[in-house]
Order: C-alpha cells, then sequence, then structure tokens
C-alpha cells in the first residue's frame, strides 16, 4: 500500500485555515483555486475537479472540529483503496502546520498522488496566505 504523509507550514491562524479547510463544498474558491476548479456537493460526498481535469468522488467520512481534522475516501476510478485525512495544529507565532495523510492502492500510483498532494498543500499556502 502506497502510504503518503506531507506537511506545510501556513503563515495564517488555525483557526482561519480550519474554517477554510471544513468549507468541504468551496476548496476551488476558499482553500486550493486553480489546484481545484470546482466542487459540487452530494449526500455524504463531493465530486471535486482537478486543475490537471482529473475528477474524483470523494466520501467525507468525518469532519472533527474539535481536532480540525477531515477525513475522506476516494471511491470508483484507478485507486481500489484510498483514505486521506487533512488535520491543521496550531504552529509557533500564530501559525499552522497542515498535515494531509494519504494511504492508497494500487501502490504504483503513490508518486502520482503524492506529487498532487504537494501541489494542493502549496495551493492552500499561496491563498491562505494573502
Amino acid at each position: 500500500m502506497g502510504s503518503i504523509h506531507q506537511e506545510i507550514t501556513i503563515d495564517a491562524r488555525p483557526e482561519r485555515v480550519w474554517d477554510a479547510v471544513r468549507d468541504v463544498g468551496a476548496i476551488h474558491e476558499r482553500l486550493a483555486p486553480g489546484f481545484v476548479v470546482d466542487t459540487v456537493l452530494e449526500d455524504g460526498a463531493r465530486v471535486v475537479t482537478f486543475g490537471n481535469g482529473m475528477v474524483a468522488r470523494e466520501l467525507i467520512v468525518d469532519l472533527d472540529d474539535d481536532a480540525r481534522r477531515l477525513a475522506w475516501s476516494v471511491v470508483g476510478g484507478r485507486m481500489t483503496h484510498h483514505n486521506a485525512s487533512l488535520q491543521i495544529f496550531a504552529a509557533e507565532g500564530g501559525r499552522s502546520r497542515a498535515v494531509w495523510i494519504a494511504d492508497l492502492l494500487p501502490h504504483e500510483l503513490a508518486v502520482p498522488i503524492g506529487g498532487m498532494i504537494a501541489q494542493g498543500l502549496e495551493a492552500m499556502k499561496k491563498t491562505l496566505e494573502r
């Protein structure tokens, strides 16, 4: 199984970062515009269209305001297994640390998905530091 663990520090308060993350239907507007170009909410899920043309249906597994953690699972497509989480932690100086963890199969997709996660974190940083 491919396991990806990436994190980034964002020069924005964790409450502000979490507010954008928890708005699961507005990734393309509030969290990572350009990286994500459209988000459509369905019952318990969202359909995300990425800037590279990829489309993913993501089941929302958990949204935990106390832990500032969002968990989701991509269903359908090339992956036979996927679960991911994005958690926001307070960092020194009023900043935030965003930690994105994903486990997926087949293992061969770990490199390209890891690249997308890195791009997503950079887009979040750019957007939220404005």
